[in-house]
């Protein structure tokens, strides 16, 4: 059989001991190059350094996210540095809050001192923010009064709620953060999540809260009660008789023999009345348009149980001879 040649490409073991060795060496001395130059003094950097707030959560409760550290520039030995950096076992510096609520902000320079003293034996030089901000809030409980939220529910062509919405109970109680309550301005939206309500409504209803502050408030009730009636407003259309006031004799219409047509919309409960009424529609000559020479027409009487009142044509031309 033919010999088989070594490929020449291949690296003998001898040689890659002698590199694992030149390997070994340059991390040794890299190394020891880092351990000497961290037991040196005098470097400076910046980092965020860990903080907790201390205050009576029992009553005040934050609204937003607290600051979880504050950035802060520092010199000192190169382990101390290398440990707060990385927050190496670092116990954050505590800020301690007497009355929360009665503040929104806290000065560096009122921290400077006792955060210096804290994390000796690094020197702090100076702290990057002026202030750290918060928002903390005393908890109260507040009863507010419960609202039909127009977004929440929608009625059928042409019906309307009949008197007050009636809700059991009839207040809403609420502990949370100050602030978040007294935006609700002493009402409290109820979502029946109903389309085209067309009959009598009466059910128990879900309390619900916005999702970014759901977390922060708590709700005494769960549910409500709601309950309200309907009614209908019904088509309609009259024909109307002209009646013309203050025209002199040499002023008549282009059309004398217009009869005005007026649509409406009529409260169900009202068309017995509504038969009984004699409508008119009026052409007063002294509120005429004296550029075009037209006339508005004008409906009498216009009773309340009326509504969408339309009357066609909307104005007349006038003729003069």
């Amino acid at each position: 059989m033919p010999e088989t040649k070594k490929s020449s490409w291949r690296i003998s073991s001898k040689k890659i001991s002698d590199l694992k060795v030149v390997v070994l060496c340059i991390l040794a001395a890299t190394t020891f190059w880092i351990l000497n130059a961290l037991n040196k003094d005098n470097y400076n950097t910046i980092v965020d350094y860990p903080i907790q707030w201390e205050f009576d959560r029992t009553n005040y409760i934050p609204v937003k996210p607290l600051p979880e550290s504050i950035q802060i520039q520092i010199s000192g030995n190169g382990w101390d540095l290398l440990r707060k950096y990385f927050n190496l076992n670092e116990p954050p510096f505590s800020i301690i809050l007497a009355e929360p609520s009665s503040r929104k902000f806290i000065l560096s320079t009122e921290l400077k001192r006792p955060l210096g003293e804290f994390i000796t034996p690094t020197q702090l030089e100076s702290l990057l923010e002026d202030s750290i901000h918060f928002q903390i809030d005393k908890i109260v409980t507040k009863s507010l009064t419960p609202y039909l939220d127009s977004a929440g529910y929608s009625l059928g062509k042409n019906i309307e709620i009949d008197g007050a919405v009636l809700f059991t109970p009839n207040q809403i109680t609420l502990t949370g953060p100050s602030s978040l309550l007294e935006s609700f301005e002493g009402k409290f939206p109820v979502y029946l999540n109903e389309n085209r309500i067309e009959k009598n409504f009466s059910r128990q209803v879900k309390l619900e809260l916005e999702k970014k502050i759901e977390d922060l408030i708590q709700i005494q009730e769960t549910e409500v009660e709601v309950s309200f009636s309907v009614f209908k407003y019904l088509e309609g259309n009259k024909r109307l008789k002209l009646k013309k006031v203050n025209f002199p004799r040499t002023v008549t219409l282009e059309n004398e023999e217009l009869i005005p047509i007026l649509s409406y919309l009529v409260d169900e409960r009202k068309v017995n009345e509504l038969k009984e009424i004699e409508f008119e529609a009026i052409l007063n000559y002294g509120k005429r348009n004296r550029e075009d020479s037209t006339i508005q027409v004008d409906v009498v009487p216009k009773p309340d149980f009326l509504k969408d009142l339309k009357i066609d044509p909307i104005q007349v031309k006038l003729k003069y001879e």
